[in-house]
């Protein structure tokens, strides 16, 4: 494989790996993702949105709505327990 020496490396194999704060890794996907946390009421379960931040965003009393609603507006819905 050729490199041609005009264009640098962005990527430097020998340097440390950098290390996250905690903030960074709070930050991580905020805009991509949305969680949906389950709790359970009196009679009934409910589905909470929240962004990556756990802003609460809605609650939802179906599972399948809950995550449709995160992918119509444009994120990732992950599961948390």
């Amino acid at each position: 494989m050729n490199h041609n020496s005009n264009f640098p490396s962005l990527v430097d194999p020998t340097a440390a790996p950098k290390q996250m704060s905690n903030q960074d890794l709070a930050l991580l996907g905020i805009e991509d993702v949305a969680y949906i946390k389950t709790v359970k009421g009196d009679d009934e379960t409910l589905f909470v949105i929240c962004a990556a931040d756990g802003t609460h965003l809605a609650t939802i009393n179906d599972r399948e709505t809950a995550f449709a609603t995160v992918r119509q507006n444009d994120l990732e819905p992950i599961s948390v327990h």
